[in-house]
């Protein structure tokens, strides 16, 4: 139970430390400001978040979302809360219907395959399974049933064409997550134009059957539902009708979002989602993202070249409200942050993760207090990194003076700390000598730079130093880098 401001701090596995701590707070998108967390009925908290439509790879456009929701989570969970995390997949709409026609190949072969891959990408970059991921799918009878209770309530009609519409102008909050006036929308040309509809600006709940295309029954005939409905559906079935939390992408809010709350609001009368978080957009070389301008990568091409950490630590480095500006240079910048990270636990002999984090740190520290004074502001992932780096100073300065122990404590530290952020779970040592990406080679296999490395030490040895320098300056050139030390040779790739 979470009281009086009272939360534990849960970056490690075993015993949960309680500290005083400031309330939780983060930015509310519908009120515009910074709101303290009470969720409805603690400690349990329900999220949902808008996921993916599944029709290609993801790209990092879906990366900052299901990072930055990861991130959320992770953190509501370490602070003491018991959350239930729903994360929905669209696998019906226009652009599958089209992509599988395209493909020569089923709707069901092409979603079952990106579905797969997606799972795979979110696996590479540490981001934890939802709690639910229901599919459109299968919550088609739940969408019949919010249609036909709008219908009821005089917020939906059908049209002439057999599709049913949702009547905006009878639902007066409209506009009130976007801050968009509805009469202004009314009269701009983004407005699909349809003659079958009572208004401009309303919307669809349901289309009429097209041939060749997927269909269910419903009391308007054969069809299938629009994309707005299938969240107001699948959170009320999952969350109830009234829970704390509604994420997704900045670019979700109009009308996607907008529509969802006339839809369930309308349906239900007040409730719904509680507060609403959506993360910001990634920009290329500081230009919108997009296919038609040639800047658009999938995760599966940043990870040829980039570790999957490297990415996750880059993805972290902006507050996840705010845009982000992906290029190379910022890339190798996160690589080198956490190269910095993973150095400091290799100066504390910190190499190999512990399985368990079983030894409790000291989670009641300055440092981590500072941690937990980010992440409860808004979920600042730059200010929690930056007192990462901090850690990694101390731990730099004890290894240095030869304080072992202390040393060890505050890699312990570190590490659970950054567990928290779902980093630094990985060996450190065999960070340093992998490659520079997943599919990134230099030519020399570990095994390799060994036998070279070992060679080396012999030429040494046998006071062959002309030997010694050659297979240094070969070693060099495959951005190898060595430190000689009273115990050896080690090394790292670069």
């Amino acid at each position: 139970m979470v009281l009086c401001g009272m939360r534990p701090l849960g970056y490690h596995q075993g015993p949960t430390t309680p500290v005083f701590a400031m309330p939780l707070q983060f930015y509310d998108s519908l009120q515009r400001r910074k709101v303290a967390f009470v969720p409805l009925d603690p400690p349990r908290v329900g999220i949902y978040v808008c996921g993916l439509t599944v029709y290609d790879f993801c790209h990092i456009g879906h990366a900052r979302m299901l990072v930055a929701f990861d991130v959320i989570v992770r953190h509501l969970r370490a602070s003491g809360y018991d959350v239930t995390f729903v994360r929905n997949i669209t696998d019906i709409d226009d652009k599958i219907i089209a992509r599988a026609a395209e493909n020569g190949e089923s709707i069901e072969a092409l979603t079952s395959r990106f579905i797969n891959a997606m799972h795979e990408d979110c696996a590479r970059l540490g981001v934890l399974p939802p709690d639910v991921e229901p599919k459109a799918t299968g919550a088609i009878d739940g969408m019949v049933s919010l249609i036909q209770e709008l219908e009821r309530r005089g917020l939906a009609y059908a049209g002439e064409n057999g599709d049913v519409y949702y009547r905006v102008r009878r639902f007066d909050a409209y506009g009130a997550l976007s801050g968009k006036n509805p009469d202004d929308l009314r009269a701009g040309t983004r407005v699909e134009v349809d003659e079958h509809k009572e208004d401009s600006l309303d919307f669809v709940l349901w289309k009429a059957a097209k041939p060749g295309e997927p269909a269910w029954p419903s009391p308007w005939g054969h069809g299938r539902p629009g994309w707005h409905i299938e969240c107001s559906a699948m959170s009320e079935a999952h969350l109830g009708t009234t829970f704390d939390i509604h994420g997704g992408g900045m670019d979700l809010k109009f009308p996607h979002h907008e529509n969802e709350i006339a839809q369930s609001c309308g349906a239900r009368g007040d409730g719904f989602a509680r507060h609403w978080l959506h993360n910001g957009f990634v920009n290329v070389d500081d230009e919108k993202m997009s296919k038609s301008l040639g800047n658009f990568f999938t995760i599966r091409d940043v990870l040829k070249v980039y570790r999957p950490e490297e990415l996750r630590f880059f993805l972290m480095g902006a507050h996840y409200r705010k845009p982000i500006n992906y290029s190379d240079d910022e890339l190798d910048q996160a690589r080198a942050g956490l190269r910095r990270l993973y150095i400091a636990l290799c100066n504390a002999d910190q190499t190999a993760p512990p399985s368990q984090l079983t030894a409790l740190a000291d989670l009641t520290s300055d440092t981590a207090l500072s941690f937990r004074a980010a992440m409860d502001d808004d979920f600042n992932t730059p200010g929690a990194i930056a007192v990462l780096f901090d850690l990694a100073r101390q731990i730099n300065r004890a290894a240095d003076q030869d304080r072992r122990e202390d040393a060890a404590e505050l890699a312990l530290e570190l590490r659970s700390l950054g567990h928290g952020l779902g980093l630094l779970a990985g060996d450190a040592n065999a960070y340093l000598k992998s490659a520079g990406g997943a599919d990134a080679t230099d030519g020399l296999t570990d095994d390799d730079v060994d036998t070279l490395v070992a060679a080396r030490n012999a030429a040494r040895a046998q006071r062959d130093f002309t030997e010694a320098d050659r297979i240094r300056d070969e070693l060099v050139a495959a951005r190898i880098e060595l430190c000689d030390g009273a115990d050896g040779t080690t090394w790292q790739r670069r």
